[in-house]
């Protein structure tokens, strides 16, 4: 159908500012709809030339306490003030400190604790596994179908997306091998539990039958995949994952880099599980918005390498670190894991009414505020709207929301607004979504814009 006409988006600064960013920057770097910001504040940004958007990303799940929270800024304006930049390596300093001791003390796990503190969530990751084959003595890395764990070397072996990610970048780590990832939605006819039952059991041939339990440094998995499209790994089959892993000596990897702090309803995501991994990569959130990172784990596995085996020039820098501890303590006084699951309560009451509504919402996926709906051709052939979808998120972008795609096929709306975003803001949003995916229909909505 023929697109109906939109708000001058984008306007002359940003469309100035688009031309310089096709002449310097790489092109393999992706963007989104040509928004440039000039100012952002909780759930809010205005782009330079005035226009204001609702955000729905929340910069790939970073903003969990929104747009520059007051106490946030305050804590790295504090901080500037003192110093910037020592190198923890070098020079320590009290923040570091402070921070891996509240890590420690909210990561899930009963036995002892440590942390390190990285820059992002894929040096976390390539970090945790040095530390694991490290302590083990092994090689060999399970992940599994549809991960994503980043975009360096390991890391990005590590992911399972190769078009978009992995082409041309070869060749990549050996000895690491790929499990099944327990998607009900792709198991016609299976239960939750038994897709959960038939995940585990492949899991456990592929690593018995090709790589031998003794050889396995670590399993790392997302308890809800970010990237993959927001599936979530069933209680049943995490709570195996960790007896098997026990049982086997392997070091299991919790990436939390996305689901944690508060994202699901929990202040990580295996606690839905009752599970808590040896290990816990972390980032995003945790910052408020500012670039950090951690390891944080069981003090045995931590403390396997040898000193002057792990850092990095500006991991945990001190303006990062009071960010993060700002950003922890507002989250535990205005208690954000709560805040998630009233968010959770609209969007899956809302997404629900979609897959009833619409020819081309087909499934409802996530926990807590960390939901999303999958976007078909139609529901029949179940084939990808991934054309859809980018006109979904086109109109929307017009209409003043930000969106984020995920899944394979780029076929998933996901949203990874803040925990803190009004309810009304939350409704406003989802009523501009849901008028873009009835035009894609050919269904009239009342027109409306943030």
């Amino acid at each position: 159908m023929a697109a109906e006409p939109f708000p001058s988006r984008p306007g002359q600064q940003c469309l100035a500012y688009l031309e310089q960013r096709n002449a310097f920057v790489a092109r393999g770097v992706a963007n989104g709809p040509p928004v440039f910001a000039g100012q952002a504040s909780g759930s809010l940004v205005t782009d330079l030339d005035g226009h204001q958007y609702l955000d729905f990303a929340g910069g790939i799940g970073t903003l969990n306490v929104g747009h520059a929270h007051p106490e946030v800024v305050k804590a790295v304006k504090e901080q500037a003030d003192a110093y910037l930049h020592t190198c923890f390596n070098i020079v320590m300093y009290p923040g570091y400190i402070d921070l891996a001791r509240e890590l420690v003390r909210i990561v899930p796990g009963d036995w002892d604790k440590k942390a390190m503190l990285q820059n992002s969530g894929a040096e976390a990751v390539e970090n945790a596994i040095k530390i694991a084959r490290n302590a083990t003595g092994r090689s060999a890395v399970v992940a599994f179908e549809n991960a994503f764990h980043g975009r360096t070397l390991m890391a990005l072996t590590l992911t399972a997306k190769a078009p978009a990610y992995k082409t041309g970048f070869g060749p990549f780590p050996g000895d690491v091998y790929r499990a099944p990832f327990p998607v009900a939605n792709n198991k016609a006819g299976l239960t939750p539990r038994q897709c959960s039952d038939e995940a585990f059991a492949q899991f456990k041939r592929l690593i018995e039958m090709e790589v031998g339990p003794k050889q396995v440094a670590a399993v790392i998995i997302e308890p809800v995949q970010g990237e993959g499209g927001f599936h979530v790994a069933p209680p049943e089959f995490l709570m195996a994952l960790r007896a098997y892993c026990t049982e086997h000596g392997i070091v299991l990897i919790a990436d939390e880099i996305q689901s944690g702090f508060c994202r699901t309803g929990q202040w990580f995501a295996t606690q839905h599980a009752g599970v808590a991994a040896d290990l816990y990569t972390l980032a995003k959130s945790m910052g408020g918005g500012m670039p950090i990172a951690a390891v944080v784990g069981r003090a045995d596995l931590m403390d396997a390498p040898a000193v002057g085996g792990l850092g990095g020039t500006y991991a945990g820098n001190p303006l990062a670190c009071a960010a993060a501890l700002a950003t922890i303590g507002i989250m535990e006084r205005d208690d954000y894991a709560s805040k998630a699951r009233v968010l959770g309560q609209v969007l899956t009451g809302r997404f629900q009414q979609w897959v009833q509504d619409y020819p081309i919402v087909r499934e409802v996926r996530g926990v807590g505020a960390m939901m999303a709906v999958e976007i078909v051709q139609d529901k029949q052939s179940c084939a990808p709207g991934t054309a859809l979808t980018a006109d979904i998120v086109e109109r929307a972008y017009q209409q003043g929301l930000i969106l984020v795609k995920a899944g394979f096929y780029g076929n998933i709306l996901r949203f990874l607004g803040p925990l803190n975003m009004e309810i009304s803001q939350l409704n406003s949003g989802l009523d501009i979504l849901e008028r873009a995916i009835a035009a894609v229909c050919g269904i009239k909505r009342e027109e409306a814009t943030v």
